[in-house]
């Protein structure tokens, strides 16, 4: 097992994705960390504007429902590219994987009739095949993500043209159609909440073990880390951070629970996220996509299979391109020639937006969730308002330049201290 050198974790020192000191901020006695704690400042406020302009629609029950409902598909993706991000490269290949695999399970479950798990079996080794063509141009031929991924999003662009035509494919089996736009049943009945009327109770008490969940695991981080004698924030910030932490998840829980119960996507990504939060943050694998990121020389130097990570990475991506494709192809119960157009540009908008750095080494899965999240309640937002498409064009290219020039702002600060 190999490992990694104080040199090439030095973009990770203080916890994957974690900004060095000069990037904290003192508010009221409290140092505050720019990067890690931004973002999620920043998604507060935007939920707060929409609001108030909304009258209040944005945050009503079946709303916060159909925003993770309809952009269920760009957050999977957004996971996998910020590993991609992390690593120095870049994927724009994804929206057209998402096509070609959502037009393949469409043949396999409606045109040959397969089984649906046997056909989702099948389209998810069609995305690993897929991600391992592009990884292996990248990793081992030394061809640039970029060329590679670009060739791939018009290659399989006319493969999907090629296999749907100009029609599109349908209606998918029910269990698909429930994964992506179904709900998880009343299992113990409703509870009343008094003026806010009933909520399942089910999904209620799965919102309690989350929070209990995230308080333990933060909980848990921080206690290691003040072993390991590193810097770790205050505990009026820390329990601050826990509790609002926990408000969010409550609210989300009883506004769902009050409308049809907990999306089966949600609990989709529920459970990528903590996997990929923990392969990322706690796992050799995950600290070798840093390290790559951070220092590449550095990295080669300490032993890291640099080529077979990079080619894992774009196989993931694959995979996670299959299961947004077959996701999205459910929601709209056909397979079209269209799907997935401009996918990528969200899944990397997401990724940057939610912190991740444009030289590689910074960024989170949390992160990368947060920024989908933003451009979301954008989209939303603004169309609950009535505006025009090209104002909320304007108004997300906004947002990722800002995201972007903060990051360059508190990269230039931080070598300015050193």
């Amino acid at each position: 097992m190999s490992t990694i050198t104080p040199a090439a974790a030095q973009s990770a020192k203080d916890g994957p994705g974690e900004p060095r000191q000069p990037g904290r901020v003192s508010l009221g006695g409290l140092s505050l960390n720019l990067r890690s704690s931004g973002i999620y400042i920043a998604f507060a406020l935007i939920i707060a504007l929409f609001s108030v302009l909304t009258d209040g629609a944005l945050l009503q029950p079946q709303n916060i429902s159909n925003i993770i409902v309809q952009n269920s598909y760009v957050l999977i993706l957004a996971i996998g590219m910020i590993l991609i991000i992390i690593a120095g490269h870049i994927d724009l290949s994804v929206g057209s994987v998402v096509a070609v695999t959502g037009a393949l399970a469409a043949v396999l479950m409606v045109d040959m009739g397969l089984p649906w798990p046997l056909a989702l079996l099948i389209t998810l080794a069609a995305g690993a095949l897929i991600g391992a063509w592009q990884g292996y141009w990248i990793a081992y031929f030394g061809i640039p993500a970029f060329i590679v991924t670009l060739a791939g999003m018009l290659l399989f662009r006319a493969l999907t043209m090629t296999v749907l035509g100009n029609q599109g494919i349908g209606p998918f089996p029910d269990q698909v159609r429930t994964l992506a736009n179904g709900f998880t049943a009343g299992y113990l009945g409703n509870v009343g909440l008094g003026p806010l009327g009933g909520a399942d109770l089910f999904s209620l008490l799965i919102g309690l073990v989350a929070i209990a969940g995230m308080v333990s695991a933060q909980w848990r981080t921080r206690a290691a880390r003040a072993g390991y004698g590193q810097v770790v924030e205050p505990m009026a910030l820390f329990v601050l951070k826990l509790a609002a932490g926990a408000g969010l998840i409550l609210f989300l829980v009883v506004q769902l629970a009050r409308f049809k119960n907990l999306p089966w996507v949600l609990v989709l990504l529920a459970v990528l996220v903590l996997a990929y939060s923990l392969m990322a943050g706690r796992t050799v694998f995950g600290r070798q996509i840093y390290a790559i990121g951070g220092n590449l020389q550095a990295a080669v130097m300490s032993g890291v299979k640099v080529k077979n990570v990079v080619f894992w990475i774009f196989v993931n991506m694959g995979v996670l391109s299959a299961v947004a494709g077959v996701i999205f192809a459910g929601r709209l119960n056909q397979a079209g020639p269209t799907a997935g157009n401009s996918f990528e540009l969200d899944a990397i908008a997401a990724a940057f937006i939610g912190g991740a750095a444009v030289q590689g080494g910074v960024g989170k899965v949390a992160g990368a969730i947060t920024g989908g999240l933003i451009m979301a309640v954008i989209n939303n937002g603004m169309s609950l308002i009535g505006s025009p498409s090209e104002r909320v064009m304007l108004v997300k290219g906004a947002v990722l330049l800002a995201a972007v020039a903060f990051d360059v702002w508190t990269k230039r600060r931080a070598g300015a201290a050193r």
